[in-house]
């Protein structure tokens, strides 16, 4: 599995702050055996996030996208915004599901606006800024995303049948 990590944070992106929920995402990915394709830091600009996951999901070289920042009810939070304007289908249920999963630790994870969905062959999903609740939407995918990229890459599901 191909994967990119996109860190949504005006303060990293100036250096007034460690970009640890990249890392967490990070330690996560080498421990599946990921192969971490790309890791970047950009500012909470609606443009420059939907340029960059237009361009990762477009290219080919990753399986999936998974940003951390930016998906709460602050005027800069706008990684949800950005997500919708490039995802042709979204995957509510499991968006839904880390929020579900997040507010068994904090009431607060339903404040998230997180999305989830897939561009061409490439699943994007939006992870909350705290290393909380990156942890708590690693744990939904860890039991999903294996499963998910192989029906979006068309690999064989294991499903028998023409499910």
């Amino acid at each position: 599995m191909r994967i990119g990590i996109l860190t949504v944070s005006d303060s990293c992106t100036r250096g007034e702050r460690e970009d640890t929920s990249g890392a967490l995402i990070r330690s996560w990915s080498d421990a599946r055996g990921a192969e971490c394709v790309t890791h970047s830091v950009v500012p909470d600009d609606r443009v420059e996030i939907a340029r960059v996951l237009s361009a990762w999901s477009d290219g080919g070289t990753m399986d999936v996208v998974l940003t951390t920042g930016g998906t709460g009810l602050t005027v800069r939070d706008v990684t949800p915004e950005a997500t919708r304007a490039v995802l042709e289908r979204e995957a509510p249920g499991v968006a839904e599901e880390i929020r579900r999963v997040g507010s068994r630790n904090t009431p607060f994870a339903s404040l998230s606006r997180g999305l989830v969905g897939t561009r061409g062959s490439t699943l994007i999903v939006n992870l909350p800024g705290s290393e909380a609740g990156v942890r708590d939407g690693l744990g939904v995918l860890d039991g999903i995303i294996d499963h998910a990229v192989e029906l979006i890459t068309g690999e064989a599901t294991g499903h028998g049948g023409d499910a």
